[in-house]
């Protein structure tokens, strides 16, 4: 569709010489289709399954905080602030930092994560150094969900929906999930609430009400 109408436009601007037609300067718009989203329960079984204590301490993060797995990859040992509970995510999509929220439960996971591990650079690194793997971290959550006989078309991806929907059902405010996920615009969230006078310091994680 995009050819054609570049073709068209073609035509009129430099073989006709005359103004492009009104209807072709519309933007046409993508289809929206709903994210997959993962159930409390699903989250639970999801970690539950996943024995590698890496593995493991890499979904729980993905979903405790919202991130996009690029930013999961991305992040340093210095990121992650223990005493105020958040994570910095340094030049995210758009070329923007932001805070996210630490669960105390990732924390402690955390914790275990890097005494066993010992991380020189990265938060998670692979087995000989450096950046993990996104095929990996795709790899691990798509033999989690077979474990937890979960037949939902999930990715990594969803992790993040999970993180958004649960917070919405929590009744967190829109605008603190935006600022969490990093969207630029509140419409990017799909859905309206008042404003409400709560802080980002004050939301807890959903991880945090999981039974792990």
């Amino acid at each position: 569709m995009k050819q054609v109408t570049a073709s068209i436009r073609f035509l009129y601007q430099n073989i006709l010489e005359k103004p492009v037609p009104d209807a072709l300067n519309l933007k046409m718009k993508k289809p929206q289709t709903l994210p997959v989203v993962l159930s409390k329960e699903e989250i639970n079984r999801l970690i539950k399954v996943t024995s590698n204590l890496k593995h493991k301490t890499i979904l729980l993060l993905i979903y405790s905080a919202g991130l996009r797995l690029g930013e999961l990859l991305n992040l340093k040992i210095a990121d992650i602030d223990s005493k105020r509970l958040n994570i910095h995510i340094v030049q995210a999509k758009g070329k923007k930092d932001r805070y996210v929220v630490l669960s105390e439960k990732v924390l402690n996971l955390l914790r275990e994560y890097f005494r066993k591990y010992k991380p020189v650079e990265y938060l998670i690194e692979g087995a000989k150094g450096g950046r993990y793997s996104d095929k990996s971290v795709q790899s691990i959550m798509k033999q989690s969900l077979k474990k937890a006989s979960i037949r939902k078309k999930a990715t990594v991806h969803s992790l993040r929906h999970s993180f958004a929907t649960h917070l919405l059902d929590e009744g967190t405010d829109i605008r603190f999930i935006q600022e969490l996920l990093g969207h630029v615009r509140l419409e990017t969230t799909q859905i309206y609430t008042h404003v409400s006078s709560r802080s980002i310091n004050k939301i807890k994680s959903p991880a945090d009400n999981l039974d792990i």
